[in-house]
């Protein structure tokens, strides 16, 4: 075990005994918890009809993100560092000028894209990318004028605190709420678990942020003392997907676990998410992270998947394509290699889960709902695809 690993384990073992969460966050609502959650099966029924897959564009370097512009074309991010603009079902050749540098290698580059929700109005974007060096990097949110072909009064508006000295775990999606605000996931930067718990850095947790950067009056942690900058929720692995539902006012997260313990979380404010206090997974050496799967004060997952899926990109489908799906989330599986639905009744409790493109299958980094209610999948390697999903008959 490496000096860095060890170091973790001690703190850990001060944040199980509990002096460490002291004032980390207000005091939790009392509401009605579910049992447990499930072990979701990584063999949950795969459905290959009522639906059928279209490729909209190839060649890119694993695509991370989409974003649907007013005129029907599309933005995607390459985590090498391009932005790329598809128009008319075509990859434009030429890569959207004005990205800033970006910090690539290992699990580093550029991430999200997602437009202001007045973008017809005011063409303002937001990009997250990793940003420095492999020494000293983080988590970054840039927002800029997009005219068509470039990017222009680019501004970087947020910076994860302190800098981290590995490539790994940036969380780094990004989602608007019906507020204006915007929420942003930071992961724990994967060697230094034990800063999820810490509310002084910015690893681990989700913030909430206006649309220029600054910090909303009501966020909660803001009496908690040296607590960072625009704090939301704490006590998170590797949030690579946001969604929030504005019908129902629901935002969801994923995040991954280490081998097993993958989440699906309803997120409010001021939550503590437990890890690393409390997972349903393991280390990659096999050893135990945490003895408890539950704890009071911490928030339970909705769905937690052991074996590991990998959970990415999330979205909550609306639309009239498919009207049975409607309300349901749709979460990217990396390491399964499918596009998984998660079941919501009215209410909003799982009632089933199905695996979607099994065939051939394809690591899917990201899923998005088109404002004419397709969805729209990216699959992650060096050939990259965007695919859209339409119904078969």
């Amino acid at each position: 075990m490496n000096t860095r690993m060890l170091a973790s384990g001690v703190a850990l073992v001060a944040l199980l005994s509990g002096s460490a969460l002291a004032d980390l966050a207000p005091p939790p609502i009392p509401v009605a918890r579910p049992a447990p959650p499930p072990t979701a099966s990584a063999t949950a029924p795969i459905v290959n009809t009522g639906y059928k897959a279209v490729e909209i564009a190839a060649g890119l370097d694993h695509p991370w993100s989409l974003a649907f512009l007013p005129d029907g074309s599309i933005l995607v991010t390459e985590r090498k560092g391009a932005l790329r603009l598809i128009r008319d079902n075509k990859l434009v050749a030429q890569p959207i000028s004005g990205v800033p540098p970006i910090h690539t290698g290992r699990q580093a580059g550029l991430f999200d894209v997602v437009l202001h929700p007045k973008f017809a109005e005011n063409r303002i974007l937001y990009l997250t990318y990793a940003s420095g060096t492999r020494d000293a990097n983080s988590t970054r949110v840039a927002r800029a004028r997009f005219d068509g072909n470039s990017l222009g009064d680019l501004k970087v508006i947020f910076e994860a605190k302190p800098l981290q000295d590995t490539s790994a775990h940036y969380g780094a999606r990004m989602v608007f709420l019906r507020d204006g605000t915007f929420v942003l996931s930071i992961g724990d930067g994967f060697e230094n678990r034990e800063r999820a718990q810490d509310p002084s850095a910015h690893w681990g947790k989700i913030v909430r942020l206006n649309d220029d950067g600054t910090v909303p009056a009501d966020n909660p942690f803001r009496n908690v003392k040296d607590a960072a900058l625009g704090l939301y929720t704490v006590g998170h692995r590797n949030q690579q997907g946001l969604a929030y539902d504005p019908v129902t006012d629901v935002l969801y997260e994923t995040e991954h676990g280490a081998q097993g313990g993958d989440e699906l979380n309803v997120i409010e404010p001021g939550r503590n998410y437990g890890w690393p206090l409390v997972t349903y997974g393991r280390d990659y050496s096999g050893a135990q992270i945490s003895p408890f799967t539950s704890r009071r004060g911490l928030e339970e997952p909705v769905v937690q998947w052991t074996p590991s899926i990998a959970p990415s990109g999330t979205t909550v489908y609306r639309g009239d394509k498919f009207p049975a799906w409607n309300g349901d989330v749709f979460v990217g599986a990396l390491a399964k290699k499918h596009l998984r639905r998660v079941d919501l009744d009215a209410n909003g409790r799982v009632v089933g889960e199905s695996q979607l493109l099994t065939e051939p299958g394809n690591r899917i980094r990201d899923v998005r709902t088109s404002p004419d209610g397709y969805l729209y999948v990216t699959t992650d390697d060096d050939n990259g695809k965007v695919l859209r999903i339409e119904p078969s008959n």
